[in-house]
């Protein structure tokens, strides 16, 4: 089986990017399934029914989650519809609206959080080493291809370590939240696909989506100042491509996609 993730779809441009670029890659690379990180999809926070709807039109068939995948309201209803695919993360405080693991066909991506994401870091979840494991658990007798973790985290250490302590369980461990692309990408000793961080989808000369004239004088002048996502300049596609072996659940191999547009 082939599996493609995509890096965080930053603002309105990273969802033009995925619109452009998806439907022919989709084809080229002869993809069975399209996963997507989709917490910073509209402006920056969250994503609307609206620009769900887009991304599916887009050939895009399943949406991790992250720190921001509940902002908006609207979309809280098909997270936690188990025929909706689209997912926050697993590891959220009980009572939590959501589902952080679901299926499609045949294939179960679980979303995970880091304990320490950004503005974030002060909230309280659960452990993402006890929740992978006791869903693994429940889930270890169902019919499936494959099973794909996304780690949402800024601790590379993290994003290290739960590759190894998850390498042969699972088909794959994808970090997301960094929006900068690791030159890391590999298949670990025990068949599991890992990546610390595949990248974003936006415009590249920015701060991780952000106009720098947002950022500089908040960091130089410590002046309060609001993120205003950059519109113009190249733009940047990040994925991976996972090839599962569908006997094993297991990664025969995983690939870096890296465009410019």
């Amino acid at each position: 089986m082939r599996i493609l993730y995509i890096g965080d779809v930053m603002g309105e441009v990273g969802l033009e990017v995925v619109e452009q670029v998806l439907p022919k890659l989709r084809h080229e690379k002869k993809v069975d399934l399209v996963i997507a990180q989709a917490e910073n999809v509209t402006e920056g926070r969250g994503i609307s029914l609206a620009d769900f709807a887009r991304l599916k039109k887009a050939g895009v068939d399943f949406c991790t989650g992250g720190n921001w995948s509940l902002w908006r309201e609207e979309i809280i209803q098909a997270m936690s519809d188990p025929a909706q695919p689209i997912i926050r993360p697993a590891n959220y405080p009980n009572g939590t609206p959501g589902l952080g693991y679901k299926y499609i066909n045949k294939v179960l991506v679980i979303s995970l959080l880091g304990k320490v994401v950004g503005r974030d870091a002060d909230k309280e979840v659960d452990n993402p080493l006890k929740v992978i494991g006791e869903i693994l658990e429940a889930e270890k007798g169902s019919d499936k291809l494959a099973t794909i973790v996304n780690f949402h985290g800024d601790y590379s250490s993290e994003k290290v370590v739960i590759g190894h302590y998850l390498d042969g369980r699972v088909t794959a461990i994808v970090g997301d939240h960094w929006h900068v692309p690791t030159a890391d990408a590999r298949v670990l000793p025990g068949g599991t696909a890992h990546i610390s961080d595949v990248g974003m989808c936006g415009v590249l000369d920015s701060s991780l989506g952000v106009k720098y004239s947002s950022i500089i004088p908040r960091w130089r002048d410590d002046i309060k100042t609001r993120n205003e996502l950059e519109t113009t300049g190249p733009r940047q596609f990040n994925a991976v491509l996972i090839e599962s072996d569908n006997q094993t659940n297991l990664a025969k191999s995983i690939e870096s996609i890296n465009l410019v547009i």
